[in-house]
Order: structure tokens, then C-alpha cells, then sequence
């Protein structure tokens, strides 16, 4: 169904994890390529105040320039040095953002690239976002320090041609720290200096390309009391990654809003958004080049996320996190944490409900007839303020009202044409 394949590709979560957040926060943004001035300030203006329990930042040890595409988001997984300092910001920047984010309640999940340096074709030189020297061709990283020693032999001496090769894939082409000592001794390095940083919480970056077998080599001297570690992998990243909802028609940013709210509302796993910047699409040559886009920037100085008078982002940034349909459905999540699945509704199709025990309740129309039907919420009898469609202020609702019976029913519509067509109502929106 296209409904649950979207979802499938859009919501992300982790299911086995304790994530350390703080008590009630079920939530986290990933704020994609921003600097750690803004995250600070994001942190204490709007995340803690809305319930969002953490923050992914992009990885923040230094990597090569790419200057051929000029400056794309994924010259961040082109590491030279473990030292904090990348185009997001510098070492005590870094500091301050964590401390000011953990004041309030609001931990960082750091994206730590793991088992590679930057590619082959980096070449030599001091183009780099500290000017550390490497040698990408001769495997040479005096800021680590690894040299040719520290890699896998006859996997580092080429780039990978094709992505739908697994072996290619695998083999790192031109990437592998070697499975040993060196692997496990390089990385303590990096994640007792980031633990000694205040981060709470390390995300370890596992790449498409890393061997599963060799992660043994690395769990032994990840410092566990000081850091949790999570493995993901960045190029599950790019589906909602640069751009995200940026450039989406109504009818796709439609699918989008109710993928990620039915992600929300789901009890499964451990929920983050994606937050983005905005693009056009870009040929080169002839060639689809959106895959290379980089943040906001003033020749190659990355912008400030500014804030508008109704509190969408400027200066090209999206803030898919600030959009009502998804931030008052992080707080729904908050709301139901803990309550079981309830209440199952379907029409063999793209018509959908379900509630989250007495505490919420949530209706999808994705088809293309309207929705009309009396469901059984499991919610007290009320009236109740659609989080999708507005907002529960000083006890009156800027959207559309629900009434539940004394039965726990209440009777839905939904269009097929809306700009919503979904319908969200918790315990803590009851008027």
C-alpha cells in the first residue's frame, strides 16, 4: 500500500535502545548540517519548550573541502582528524551548544563517522576544514595518526563505481581502517574526547560500507558510561536528508506530514524528524547533480538559521520541525508514551486509525474518496482540539474540534482533497 511504503522510507526509528532522554521526551530533530551557534539557540528557544528530547548533529570532526561538486553535504563523511572543527563550528562552540542544550533538557546525539577516512580521490594537501595535512592516495593522516599500516591491504586503492555492487560496497573502496588494534585504539580517542566534551550521548556513524564482523573489533573500548551508542547508517539519511520537504509538490508534502505523523503516533521504536534546508534542482552536464547540494552558505561560510515573525526559518532554511502538523505530534507522542496500541480501524486500504490506550487517538485518509465514519476512540467524552489542523491555546482551538461520547465514538471526516487529510487528538488537547 503506498501509504505504508512511504512511511517505510521516510520514518526512522531505533527499537532496542534506552536513549537517555529526559523523563517525558520521546522524540528527537535531526538538524541537518546546522551550526552550533543555532543549535544552541534552538535547543532553549523552541525544543525544550516543545518536548523534543534531543538533537542529531552532523558529525563534528574535521573532514576535506570538496570544492568539484563545490562544498556538498556529504564532504562531512570525508574525515581527516577527530578534531571538532567543520564548517557547523568550532571545539568550544561545540562545548557551548552541548552544555546550554543538556540546561535544558535537550541531549545531543553526535553522528560519528566510523571505520574510514576520506576517500582515495581526496588527494594531498591542507584543504581541509582545519587545514590538517593528509595524504588521502598514500592513506597518510598525521592528525589521527593513521598511516598505510593502519589499513585493510588491496581495499583502499580504488572508489567505489557502483553502489549496487555489494562487494564494492563492502570492500570500503578506499575508505577501510584495517580490523585491529588500530580500528578499536583510534576510535577510544574519539569517543572519551567527545564523552569529556558533555556528550552524553555518542551515535556512532556505521556506514554502508563498514563489515559487520569488525564491529567486535570497537564495542570493548566504546567508554559505556559516558556514552550510548546507536548504529545507523548516513545513507539512510539522504531519502530525507538535503532538501527533505523542501522542494515537495502539495500532494507529496501531504504523504510526507502523515508519514511522519503516523511514525509519531505509532508506539514503536524511538522516533526522530529530519529538519532541512531548502534547494532547487541542479544539472550538470546533463547530470541530476541534487545529490551534491550543501547547506545554505555565503561563499562556502554556511548561513544562520534565522527565525521569521511566525516562526518559520529564514535565509533558505526549511525547519520541517517547526511545522505545526509535526511538532504538535512530537507532543502527542509525549502524551501516549507508555500507552498501548489501541483500537485498530481500516478499510482494507489507505483509510486508517488507531489509538494509544485512553490517551490519543489518530485518523488517516489517504485515498482518493472522503472519509466519513464513526470510530471508537477510547479517549473520555469530550471535546478535543485537532493538533493537525491548529492548536489548543488558553482553552479555545484554532482548528477543527472533535466531540467524543460518553461511548468513547466520535464520527471523523476527513476530505481527500485537504491540505491535512489527517486528524490527531490527545488527553492534553481536550477543551
Amino acid at each position: 500500500m503506498k501509504f505504508f511504503l512511504l512511511l517505510s522510507l521516510i520514518g526512522f526509528c531505533w527499537a532496542q535502545y534506552d536513549p537517555h532522554t529526559q523523563h517525558g521526551r520521546t522524540s528527537i530533530v535531526h538538524l541537518f548540517e546546522w551550526r552550533w551557534v543555532d543549535i544552541a539557540k534552538e535547543c532553549e528557544r523552541y525544543l525544550a519548550p516543545k518536548g523534543f528530547g534531543g538533537v542529531q548533529v552532523s558529525p563534528p570532526n574535521e573532514n576535506i573541502v570538496v570544492s568539484n561538486p563545490s562544498r556538498p553535504w556529504w564532504e562531512r563523511y570525508q574525515p581527516i582528524s577527530y578534531k571538532i572543527c567543520t564548517r557547523s563550528g568550532n571545539e568550544d562552540e561545540f562545548k557551548d551548544m552541548v552544555k546550554r542544550c543538556n540546561n535544558v533538557g535537550v541531549r545531543i546525539y553526535v553522528d560519528a563517522v566510523i571505520n574510514h577516512m576520506c576517500g582515495a580521490g581526496g588527494g594531498a594537501g591542507t584543504s581541509s576544514t582545519c587545514g590538517t595535512y593528509y595524504n588521502a592516495n598514500n592513506r597518510d593522516f598525521p592528525g589521527v595518526s593513521y598511516s598505510a599500516t593502519h589499513f585493510n591491504d588491496g581495499k583502499c586503492n580504488g572508489e567505489i563505481n557502483n553502489y549496487n555492487d555489494a562487494n564494492q560496497v563492502i570492500d570500503l573502496g578506499g575508505e577501510a581502517i584495517k580490523s585491529s588494534e588500530y580500528f578499536g585504539n583510534g576510535r577510544v580517542t574519539e569517543f572519551k574526547y567527545g564523552a569529556k566534551l558533555g556528550t552524553v550521548i555518542r551515535k556512532w556513524n556505521g556506514e554502508k560500507m563498514a563489515y559487520l564482523k569488525n564491529w567486535g573489533e570497537g564495542w570493548g573500548f566504546v567508554p559505556t558510561d559516558r556514552a550510548l551508542v546507536f548504529v545507523d547508517n548516513h545513507d539512510n539519511q539522504r531519502g530525507h536528508g538535503a532538501g527533505g520537504a523542501s522542494i515537495l509538490t502539495f500532494w507529496d508534502a501531504r504523504m510526507y506530514k502523515m508519514a511522519v505523523g503516523f511514525m509519531l503516533a505509532h508506539p514503536y521504536g524511538f522516533t526522530r524528524v529530519m529538519s532541512s534546508y531548502r534547494w532547487t534542482r541542479k544539472f550538470q552536464n546533463g547530470k541530476d547533480v541534487n545529490d551534491w547540494i550543501g547547506p545554505p552558505n555565503k561563499n562556502g561560510v554556511t548561513k544562520e538559521v534565522t527565525i521569521n515573525a511566525d516562526t518559520t526559518c529564514g535565509n533558505d532554511w526549511v525547519c520541517e520541525h517547526r511545522w505545526r502538523q509535526i511538532r504538535n505530534m512530537v507532543a502527542f507522542r509525549n502524551v501516549v508514551n507508555g500507552q498501548p496500541f489501541s483500537n485498530w480501524w481500516d478499510n482494507g486500504s489507505n483509510q486508517v486509525a488507531f489509538g494509544r490506550g485512553n490517551k490519543g487517538f489518530i485518523v488517516f485518509n489517504n485515498e482518493d474518496k472522503a472519509l466519513s465514519k464513526t470510530l471508537q476512540t477510547g479517549l473520555p467524552a469530550g471535546t478535543y482540539c485537532d493538533v493537525i489542523s491548529g492548536d489548543k491555546i488558553n482553552g479555545k482551538c484554532t482548528g477543527t474540534k472533535v466531540s467524543v461520547g460518553s461511548d468513547g465514538k466520535a464520527h471523523f471526516s476527513i476530505s481527500n482533497s485537504a491540505e491535512d487529510p489527517f486528524i490527531a487528538i490527545h488527553a492534553e488537547s481536550k477543551l
